[in-house]
């Protein structure tokens, strides 16, 4: 059985759920951090509710984590859109988007990191977004997951003497409630969104965690500071939502 616990933030659904189920199967215990309560439960899941947008909240609860798990794989997959477009974003969309996306990461990962180097190895992924080339109506979204790919490349330089590998997977359009709360479900307008990916329809969750998965193995630690866009041709080529 593995001895590895891995952290997941908005674990509770979708693309965190499918991939901590499958850790799960693989004999890891998994730590999900979400404002509600998990749509699903395993005897090896520890769900702790927490409101990443807060960040003394975020602290106390990566300092209690630290204190009861070793954790040696950090997920950071929580987040969300506030799409709008230039003349409505303002500047607190920002400084939410940068708290959730990429500040909490970081007090995440200073709270796990003696654990890691203590064991000279880990895992840090992020759940960053084909967005990040540029999307309409995404100034902070977009500005808050391209900040994700410079950050995991700095990590992975800094890390990588420690056995810690820090790389991005990128999703293009994926079926979960975060792009049905922009798109309706069923509608046309998905469907031509459909039309106009490379590969000919929307991803699915099991798309973005088989790509999760391959940088979680501990076989896989020669490969550090990388995105991957799991977009099906998307960031090759126009895509408008």
């Amino acid at each position: 059985m593995s001895e590895y616990t891995a952290l997941i933030t908005g674990g509770s659904k979708g693309i965190g759920a499918d991939l901590g189920q499958r850790l799960i199967a693989k004999g890891y215990t998994v730590v999900s951090l979400s404002r509600g309560a998990p749509e699903w439960h395993d005897a090896k899941l520890v769900h702790v509710e927490v409101d990443l947008l807060d960040a003394d909240e975020t602290a106390q609860v990566a300092e209690e984590i630290a204190a009861q798990h070793q954790i040696s794989h950090l997920i950071h997959n929580a987040g969300i859109i506030l799409p709008n477009l230039i003349e409505d974003a303002k500047p607190s969309d920002l400084i939410n988007l940068t708290q959730l996306h990429l500040g909490s990461a970081l007090t995440l990962l200073q709270a796990c990191l003696p654990s890691m180097k203590e064991k000279q190895f880990g895992r840090v992924l992020f759940n960053g977004s084909r967005a990040a080339l540029g999307v309409p109506t995404r100034t902070a979204y977009s500005a808050s997951k391209a900040g994700i790919i410079g950050m995991a490349r700095t990590w992975a330089l800094e890390l990588a003497q420690h056995g810690i590998t820090v790389n991005v997977v990128a999703p293009g359009p994926v079926q979960t409630d975060n792009f049905w709360g922009i798109i309706e479900k069923g509608s046309e307008r998905e469907a031509e969104l459909a039309k106009r990916i490379p590969v000919g329809r929307l991803g699915t969750v099991r798309d973005i965690s088989n790509a999760f998965l391959y940088f979680c193995d501990p076989e896989n630690g020669f490969v550090t500071g990388q995105t991957l866009y799991v977009c099906g041709g998307g960031s090759v080529g126009t895509l408008a939502l």
